[in-house]
């Protein structure tokens, strides 16, 4: 990462609201997977499938929970991306960590920034993944592509980062991951 920078959370622009003192946040990890193109980078993200219990429909980086089976987070994202998107292992060259992330639902995610040095045949999980599909890195590098908007949620208003691309609204976690990156990679 171009430099370094503390935690980020889905409660970074609501400082009004209290967390739960002793609170037990669940591991997971997401993939951050960068491909080279023609036109130029690309980020690789997923449209949950819309039969989900949770999150139905959302746009995510490929990941999920880390498994007690799963040797660190490292692990836990390369296995979910294979598992939802048949990305395997040896299509991409790990690049390192970014800062842990808390979700609203109880999630520390670590999202694994990654590099792919090679194409992938991509099968999206039809229980868990609708569609893949890719946006300009630059894009999401771009800080004034992205806004801030709100929702209600658990009766008060919440506030959270978007980065709409095209027909896709990419917002909550999976923005506010991004524009950690973006501001990461700031000059």
């Amino acid at each position: 990462m171009a430099r370094p920078g503390g935690s980020s959370s889905d409660f970074d622009l609501n400082p009004e609201f209290r967390l739960p003192p002793g609170r037990e946040l669940r591991p997971a990890a997401v993939l951050v997977a960068v491909r080279r193109t023609a036109s130029g980078p690309e980020l690789i993200l997923t449209k949950r499938s819309s039969r989900l219990r949770h999150h139905p429909g959302q746009i995510a980086l490929p990941g999920g929970k880390q498994d007690p089976e799963d040797a660190d987070p490292i692990a836990a994202a390369l296995r979910e991306a294979h598992e939802e998107i048949n990305l395997h292992s040896g299509c991409l060259d790990v690049v390192g960590t970014m800062p842990l992330h808390e979700t609203v639902t109880g999630f520390s995610v670590t999202p694994v920034v990654a590099i792919l040095h090679r194409d992938f045949a991509c099968v999206p999980e039809a229980g868990e993944v609708d569609e893949v599909f890719a946006v300009p890195l630059a894009h999401v590098l771009d800080p004034a592509n992205y806004a801030v908007q709100s929702r209600i949620w658990q009766g008060r208003e919440r506030r959270y980062y978007t980065v709409p691309y095209g027909p896709y609204y990419i917002w909550g976690a999976t923005a506010r991951i991004l524009r950690s990156l973006a501001d990461r990679a700031a000059p």
